[in-house]
């Protein structure tokens, strides 16, 4: 990751930055996907398990000290951004009828302090939790990504009903925190496309949904972050999505940083667009 070619002293902290910052991705999060759960349905998902398969080596790779992951399903506030601070974390599925899985993840407590002392600098509205008890938001992505890296810190971030351009700006923030370390750090974003593919979709049809999924899919294909600011609110809405705000967080980490955006797989089997993709620096 990054470049070793020899930069002045203005550029050479940019250099260091970009080897802080070791992995990004966007992951879907059905529970479908565990094949204790999901069973003779996991085929249905086929294509997104192989991606998944896939981000779990590049992330194996990239020797993360620390993963980074913004959750659409934890504690939610409508007017500020969470940080789930806990020394450990567990999680297991028995919501989903499977009472055999379970997670246990330690957490990087001093990421949590240093992003919660810069919101307070910074003026984000942000607050610390502690729920060791992890969503499948979370769990999902993570119990495919971390299956080789038991030893891998986990921070949990939620995002809020503030404006698109407030999570980018978040994650400007988590970005210059992630720059000031000198551990390896991975960024996941947890989200879910449209919820209203079809006609059985858990939010009913919209044929919003459809447009959205691909409207997102072509603007991250051509890096157009201000297409993605200007979405409409109403065109939002009735997509049922729960995985925008997720990126645009993990976007404004990557705000100025040089990637190629690989769309890993794309699909909508059960009425929920599942994106898995990649951004490799």
């Amino acid at each position: 990751m990054g470049n070793s070619r020899h930069f002045d002293g203005r550029h050479r902290r940019c250099e260091i930055n970009i080897m802080s910052l070791v992995f990004a991705a966007i992951t879907p999060h059905p529970p479908l996907l565990i094949p204790t759960i999901g069973k003779e349905e996991l085929r249905k998902v086929a294509k997104t398990k192989q991606a998944m398969d896939n981000l779990e080596e590049a992330l194996y790779a990239a020797h993360p000290d620390a993963i980074i992951i913004i959750s659409p399903h934890g504690s939610y506030f409508p007017d500020v951004f969470t940080i789930n601070f806990c020394t450990e974390y567990f999680s297991d599925f028995r919501q989903f009828g499977d009472l055999g899985t379970k997670l246990t993840f330690g957490g990087d407590h001093e990421l949590a302090h240093r992003l919660r002392d810069a919101t307070k600098r910074k003026h984000i509205p942000a607050t610390m939790i502690s729920e060791d008890n992890l969503d499948h938001g979370t769990t999902v992505p993570l119990y495919f990504l971390t299956r080789h890296l038991p030893n891998c810190k986990i921070l949990q971030l939620g995002f809020c009903n503030l404006d698109l351009k407030a999570h980018l700006e978040f994650g400007a923030l988590i970005k210059e925190e992630i720059f000031k370390t000198n551990k390896r750090i991975a960024v996941i974003a947890s989200g879910d496309m449209s919820h209203a593919l079809s006609t059985d979709s858990p939010a009913g049809f919209n044929k919003k949904g459809k447009e959205f999924d691909q409207k997102m899919r072509e603007l991250l294909m051509a890096k157009n972050l201000t297409g993605i600011l200007q979405l409409e609110t109403i065109f939002v809405e009735q997509a049922a999505e729960c995985g925008l705000r997720s990126i645009l967080i993990l976007l404004g980490i990557l705000q100025n940083t040089r990637y190629d955006y690989r769309e890993l797989s794309y699909e909508g089997p059960f009425g929920v667009g599942y994106l898995t993709a990649q951004f490799v620096m």
